[in-house]
Formats: structure tokens, sequence, C-alpha cells
């Protein structure tokens, strides 16, 4: 391995990695992306020559084979997740893999069988960017007071029976695709674990996936998660923090812009229109670059990681409660 650079190998032509995680592991300075596989060689090398990689390859087990690459990207649908992110662990791959890692808990567990030695991490990119960083540090400080809830909405608008959004036998659906976004952040700024939750989800009657879910979850001492996602309603996303002193907002929590600054909000509800709240401007970054940077810096053994397997498969047992909650029509515990 490169003691400068992590040689990364791209599993798939999915949309998301070559339009938006693909061109951001390139601009990470510890980062080269060597090759890209496709089950179809002639997309692997379309892809490979709309990118600028050298490698292009017709199967996955080619790109695990190569000794040239040390990080395989796994943007595979969900249910690929898991069985890809294996393999290429076993073959000596370190693994950024797309949320959910998995398709439920019992399944995520299975990553334990990955080398110990190999870095597998779920690529909830906001985690890296600083307008959250800042929000946990404010949190912290105890400018908020006692947090007390977290609110969040997430939606948008997709009814194309084609796309794997909207496939449930394959891990479809709005919770597994963006409910694991307000759990993230809950886990993430609460610090700690959720212990029971309930939720109110209404299904597709065409494509059996979940298109609206109310959840909540109880973090326990009075600490409480409330969230709101929608695959097939108008396109929103919003996270409050509740205080006791002050209420903090992110403006755009989940799809922040590479190329714009991003804003967050303290208002401690005095006027009620919040025009005197004080609002924080943070730098323009691409977080999936910052996800790309930091992996790569723990890959060369320069900067730890916080969260791993573990971590994953603590979010899949939230969303499994979601899940259970549904069928039940009362509470679950995580």
């Amino acid at each position: 391995m490169s003691d400068k650079k992590v040689r990364w190998g791209i599993l798939s032509t999915a949309n998301i990695g070559m339009q938006k995680v693909t061109p951001a592991i390139q601009k990470s300075a510890h980062s080269e992306v060597v090759a890209i596989a496709s089950r179809d060689l002639a997309k692997a090398q379309a892809a490979a020559a709309e990118l600028g990689i050298a490698k292009a390859y017709g199967s996955y087990e080619d790109l695990f084979a190569d000794p040239d690459i040390d990080a395989i990207y796994n943007p595979l649908p969900n249910h690929l997740h898991v069985p890809m992110t294996v393999a290429a662990a076993k073959a000596g791959k370190h693994v950024l893999c797309e949320k959910p890692i998995a398709l439920n808990a019992a399944e995520a567990e299975t990553l334990r069988q990955c080398p110990p030695d190999r870095i597998v991490l779920e690529a909830f990119m906001v985690r890296f960017h600083p307008q959250w960083q800042r929000t946990r540090e404010i949190i912290r400080s105890g400018e908020l007071g006692e947090v007390r809830a977290i609110n969040a909405v997430f939606t948008y608008f997709n009814a194309d029976p084609a796309n794997v959004r909207n496939q449930a036998d394959i891990g479809g659906g709005g919770i597994m695709d963006i409910g694991c976004y307000p759990i993230t952040a809950a886990r993430y700024l609460f610090n700690s674990e959720p212990k029971r939750v309930v939720s109110l989800v209404d299904r597709d009657e065409s494509f059996g996936t979940d298109r609206l879910a109310s959840v909540i979850a109880d973090f326990g001492g009075g600490k409480q998660l409330n969230f709101i996602c929608s695959t097939q309603a108008a396109g929103h996303q919003r996270v409050q923090v509740l205080g006791s002193k002050a209420k903090l907002e992110i403006i755009i929590p989940f799809n922040a812009p590479a190329d714009e600054r991003t804003a967050i909000t303290i208002d401690t509800g005095a006027p009620f229109d919040g025009s005197l709240a004080r609002r924080e401007i943070l730098p323009s970054v691409d977080q999936y670059t910052e996800q790309a940077e930091a992996f790569a810096l723990a890959v060369l053994g320069k900067a730890p990681l916080p969260w791993g397997i573990e971590d994953a498969i603590a979010s899949m047992k939230v969303i499994d409660a979601v899940f259970a909650s549904e069928k039940s029509g009362g509470w679950a515990k995580v």
C-alpha cells in the first residue's frame, strides 16, 4: 500500500457513486481512484472513461482480486451491501459501504466475519460535515440547556416503479433510505442509543414500500427523537434540537450542497418569529470528500474512525424496531 494515498476501487456504476461519491473521493488528498467494476464491462469502461479512472472490470470479483486496490466503495442496492462488503473485506480490502448497511440487524451482524484489521464504515457522510460537528459542539457547551428533543423531517417524491427505492424485496422504502438519517442524527447528537420506538407507517399499495412514516424514539432520561420521512411528499429536510434554554436548527442537514455555505440557527424563542435568532455560517465543503479523507487517513493509520461495524449494527437495530412497531401497533424495544 502507498504510504501517502489509499487506492480505491468503485463497486458498480450506481448513480450516487458516479455523480457524488467517486468525484468526491478523487478530490481527497489521501485518495486516488484506480478502478471501477460493473457486471457489464462496457458500462464499467464507459464510467472509467467519464471519470478518468485507469482500470475497468467486468465483475466485482476481479475488482476484489486486484492487489493494487486498498479500499472499496460499495454503493450497490441495499440487499448487496453485506455480501459484497464481506467478500471485499475477506479479499483484504477496507470498505466504505452505503447506508443502510444491511436489510436488518441480523444480516448486519454477519459483518463481524470481516477480518478485524479491515475497516468497514457505513457511509453516513453527514457526520463529517462541519455543520453537524458544530451542532454537537454547541450542545455539549450547554448553550441550549438540557437537550430534550430532536425533531427531523426528510422527504422527497419518487414514484418510479423501476427505482430501487421503490422495490420492497431489495430493501426499498423511506425508512431504509432516508429514515436512517434522523436516527443517525439523534444517536450522534444525544451520544446514546434509544431504548424503544413507536411508529405509524403508510405503505404504497403497488410497491409495498413505506411511503410515509412518523416515528418517536425514546432515548431515556426524557430525551426523544421525533421524525417524519416520506418518499412521496414534496422535498423537505430540517433538523431541530430543542433544549431547555434554546433551539438549534440545521437548515439543510442531509444534502448540504458541496459548493455553498450552510447555516445553523440558535434561537431562545424570544420573539417567537425567530427574527433575533443567532445565525452561524459554516464554510462550503463536500461532505463526501470529507468522509473519504477521514476514511483514507484511518486506513493509513493516521487518525482512527469513531465508527465501524458495531455502530452500523446498532443503527440497524433501531430500524428493525421501527418495523416491529409498525407490525405490533405499539412500542418496540430496540
